[in-house]
């Protein structure tokens, strides 16, 4: 892909968006696993800090304002990279 980078961004905006449906989502981060599968981006976390990833996914944990979704989602990375609460 010519820019794969933008285009990533646009799957993440996707996914965060309220206004678009459950089934788009779920294509986005599809097509966010292929890329990511495939060497065309790196992973979500792939470059930053370890250490601030945990600490945003222990915060997502704590707030009020996120999903059931997106804790479950913060709580499989956290036991994925042994940091668990």
């Amino acid at each position: 892909m010519a820019n794969s980078g933008n285009v990533a961004g646009g799957h993440k905006a996707n996914i965060n968006n309220p206004n678009t449906s459950e089934e788009s989502k779920d294509r986005s981060r599809q097509a966010l696993d292929e890329m990511e599968s495939s060497g065309e981006v790196g992973g979500r976390d792939a470059s930053k800090n370890q250490g601030n990833v945990i600490g945003g996914h222990k915060a997502n944990l704590k707030n009020p304002n996120t999903s059931e979704e997106s804790k479950q989602h913060s709580k499989e990375v956290l036991d994925d990279m042994g940091a668990s609460e």
